[in-house]
């Protein structure tokens, strides 16, 4: 049997989607946004806006929604 995890990445911010599930959408979209760009490492943002892009379903639509707010990953990052 083999097990699949899930990123971290997608975990944590589907984690925190939870918490805002009740809220407006495009508050929880913008908190969400805010709390990624405060805290979250770069390279784990990066890896996160590349796969919103990628649509697969993993991502909670908040998360989606919060990706787009956040400014385009650094090349470097």
């Amino acid at each position: 049997m083999t097990t699949t995890q899930t990123p971290p990445h997608i975990r944590l911010s589907n984690e925190i989607a939870a918490q805002f599930r009740s809220r407006d959408p495009a508050w929880a979209a913008e908190q969400i946004a805010a709390h990624i760009r405060s805290f979250w490492d770069p390279r784990m943002r990066a890896r996160l806006l590349a796969d919103a892009g990628a649509d697969d379903g993993r991502l909670d639509p908040l998360v989606v929604a919060a990706a787009a707010l956040l400014p385009p990953a650094r090349e470097n990052a």
